[in-house]
């Protein structure tokens, strides 16, 4: 039987275990094509889209917000401060740990759990499986997505097993 946590937790540790090696490898193309960190980290893909630094931040805030709620658990705190490809490993590092913190036992009885969220001074009411399915998971592939969408437009050599990851 899927459990909450089943589709919770190990999901959102794969999506930013691979937007961490996505990340690594635009750091390495830049490097290696001696492209300064700055023009891939503030890249968009259209001039009302967010840049690459604030996709690899809203992907890490819905991962630790959707765990935090569904567990119960207080929402841990980033100040979106990110400025080099080693603070957003650091950041995704940071998020990944707080994920690994949540046990199943927190998360028993969460589909069903109210959750409210506000969004642009709209209120948003969700059960816990709902959240999951419709706002939390979409959002984290979305941000995922458009940072590798970010780093391909702009030459990096990446794939479909990049975005993927290693399987279990």
């Amino acid at each position: 039987m899927l459990t909450m946590y089943d589709a919770t937790i190990p999901p959102l540790k794969r999506a930013l275990t691979s937007l961490s090696h996505i990340l690594k490898k635009g750091e390495e193309y830049a490097d290696a094509k001696k492209v300064e960190h700055s023009v891939l980290l503030h890249a968009r893909l259209f001039p009302d889209m967010y840049p690459l630094l604030r996709q690899v931040q809203i992907a890490t805030d819905m991962s630790k917000g959707g765990a935090a709620r569904l567990a119960g658990l207080e929402i841990p705190k980033y100040e979106d401060i990110e400025t080099t490809f080693a603070e957003l490993q650091a950041r995704i590092t940071k998020t990944i740990a707080f994920i690994d913190s949540v046990k199943p036992a927190q998360m028993e009885g969460s589909e069903t759990r109210d959750i409210t969220i506000g969004v642009r001074n709209i209120e948003l009411k969700f059960t816990g499986q709902t959240y999951l399915l419709t706002w939390v998971n979409p959002n984290v592939y979305f941000h995922v997505t458009t940072a590798y969408n970010i780093l391909r437009h702009n030459g990096v050599e990446l794939g479909k097993p990049d975005f993927l990851g290693p399987r279990d």
